[in-house]
C-alpha cells in the first residue's frame, strides 16, 4: 500500500518538475525572441546615427567653403561628431541593455544633434550657401536622416516596451531573474530636456 502512493507521490512529483521545466524553457524562449526584436531594432537605431555621422563631413567642407561663415560653428559640430567617434564598439553594442552605456551613447548623439541644429539656424544668415545644390542636397540628406532616426528611436521603444512589460509581469519576472543580467530591462530613448523649445541662437 505504501509502496503505491510512494510511487504515485513521485509520478506527481515527475509530472510537475517536468511541467515547471517545460514552463521555463518556454518562458525563457519566449524572452530571447523578445530580446533579440529589442537588439534588431537597436542595430537599425545605430545605422541610421551612422548615416547622420557619415553626411556630417561633407556638410562641414561645404560651410567652410563660404566666405565669412563662423569657424566656431562648424568646429563644434565637428568635435561633437569626435566625441560620437570615441564611444566604443563594446559600449555601442551592450547600450541596449545597459543603461550606462545608453546613456552615454544618447547624450553624444544628442550632444551633435543640437550642434548640428546650431549650424543649419546659423547657415540661414548666408543665402548665397543656402542657395548652392551641394547644400541643399546634404540639407535634405541630412532632414530625411534625422526622420529615420525618430522613427527607428519610435520603434526601438516599441521593442523595449513589449520586452519590459513581459518581463516585468508574475512570473515572466522570477524566471529571468534566475538569469542574471542576461534579461534586464530594457533602456527607453527620451526627449532631452527643453527640447521643446527651438534652439536660441545669437547673432
Amino acid at each position: 500500500m505504501f509502496k503505491w502512493i510512494a510511487l504515485g507521490l513521485i509520478a506527481v512529483l515527475l509530472v510537475v518538475g517536468l511541467g515547471c521545466a517545460a514552463y521555463v524553457a518556454s518562458t525563457y524562449n519566449h524572452l530571447v525572441r523578445l530580446d533579440q526584436a529589442v537588439q534588431a531594432q537597436w542595430a537599425q537605431v545605430e545605422n541610421v546615427y551612422q548615416r547622420r555621422l557619415d553626411l556630417i563631413p561633407n556638410l562641414v567642407a561645404t560651410v567652410k567653403g563660404a566666405a565669412n561663415f563662423e569657424k566656431s560653428t562648424y568646429t563644434a559640430v565637428t568635435e561633437a561628431r569626435s566625441r560620437v567617434g570615441q564611444i566604443s564598439p563594446e559600449t555601442i553594442q551592450k547600450a541596449a541593455n545597459d543603461p550606462a552605456a545608453f546613456k552615454q551613447f544618447t547624450q553624444a548623439q544628442a550632444n551633435l544633434g543640437s550642434a548640428l541644429s546650431r549650424l543649419l539656424v546659423t547657415v540661414e544668415r548666408y543665402p548665397d550657401l543656402k542657395a548652392t545644390q551641394n547644400f541643399r542636397d546634404l540639407q535634405a540628406q541630412l532632414e530625411g536622416t534625422e526622420n529615420r532616426i525618430a522613427v527607428e528611436r519610435m520603434r526601438f521603444n516599441q521593442a523595449a516596451q513589449a520586452f519590459n512589460s513581459t518581463r516585468q509581469s508574475f512570473p515572466t519576472n522570477m524566471v529571468a531573474g534566475f538569469f542574471g543580467s542576461r534579461f534586464n530591462e530594457k533602456p527607453y530613448f527620451k526627449a532631452e530636456a527643453g527640447a521643446e523649445k527651438p534652439p536660441t541662437v545669437k547673432f
